[in-house]
């Protein structure tokens, strides 16, 4: 099985959103990375058919070597999606059970099945998913009622109901607290095998162990594209800790790039900063092991 976007180009007037962006993916998760206004929901929305690229193509390969046009396969590619957009609509009066069976209903579950058969089906689908993004105790609660973090997760349940190919993600995590992004993000990295899974995101360490590949926009145009292991190994020797004086904070972050800034424990009046800089930025400075973060602070520097 295999996805292949194609130079695909995009604008908004004179806005250029994507400009020939080329992929080729393959069962696994890819990771699409990028500071507002790169062009990743952009890219999304053309995935799934919701807007039309001004240029170039995407073709779908399945496993018996078939491949085709998405765009004249129509109907029966967008069977094989799971779309999770950045703000999903929602019927408020709906409880989770009656929504999930709607969006069930939508995506044909168990068409060629008897009623019955069908039926037994998706309730056993929707209890899945329900437990898997831990919303199985507020089943039946009106969607109104639930928080912004049980809305993601819900988001979630809805955009894998149906074992799609493709799965698409635009910010999964958003509004989860760190347990629940924990979970999301090993149930995704479950379900992702055999599945194409694309996930755009500003929780940088949500894919950093997960994707197999990372994709780094800016502007509408891939700047990387490699195994996160990959991007770090250009970053090594560049991060360092520095220890200073709570003074002179301001002077070190005019001077370098700071990913972080903590409190030096035992040592009051003194801070640690996490420094990104090609050379060692002072004679007592410590070196780091680089993280996808820095990478990405490093790559993106006041836009990130």
């Amino acid at each position: 099985m295999k996805l292949e976007i194609h130079n695909i180009s995009k604008s908004y007037g004179s806005t250029q959103a994507l400009k020939n962006f080329c992929a080729e993916l393959t069962p696994g998760i890819y990771a699409l990375l990028g500071p507002n206004g790169s062009g990743k929901t952009t890219l999304m929305n053309i995935l799934t058919g919701n807007l039309r690229a001004d240029a170039g193509n995407i073709t779908f390969t399945d496993e018996d070597g078939r491949c085709e046009n998405v765009a004249a396969m129509g109907k029966e590619f967008r069977g094989m999606l799971g779309f999770m957009p950045q703000y999903p609509g929602m019927y408020p009066s709906f409880t989770l059970e009656e929504f999930l069976q709607y969006v069930a209903t939508l995506k044909d579950v168990g068409k060629d099945l008897p009623k019955k058969q069908r039926d037994a089906l998706i309730k056993a689908q929707i209890d899945g998913v329900l437990q898997a993004v831990e919303l199985s105790d507020v089943a039946r609660h009106k969607i109104g009622s639930l928080s912004g973090g049980m809305k993601q997760r819900l988001a979630l349940a809805q955009a894998v109901l149906g074992d799609p190919k493709i799965l698409i993600l635009d910010e999964p995590t958003a509004g989860l607290d760190p347990k629940q992004r924990i979970a999301v993000r090993n149930y995704i990295s479950r379900i992702a095998m055999g599945k194409i899974v694309i996930i755009a995101t500003h929780v940088v360490s949500d894919v950093e162990f997960i994707a197999k590949e990372i994709i780094m926009l800016r502007k509408g145009e891939i700047i990387q594209k490699a195994p996160g292991h990959e991007l770090l190994q250009q970053l090594e020797g560049k991060v360092w800790t520095l220890c200073v004086p709570e003074g002179e904070i301001a002077a070190v972050q005019s001077a370098f790039a700071v990913t972080n800034i903590s409190a030096a424990e035992h040592q009051p009046g003194m801070a640690i900063l996490r420094v990104l800089c090609d050379n060692r930025p002072a004679p007592d400075a410590c070196e780091q092991s680089p993280t996808l973060e820095d990478y990405y602070l490093y790559v993106f520097g006041q836009q990130a």
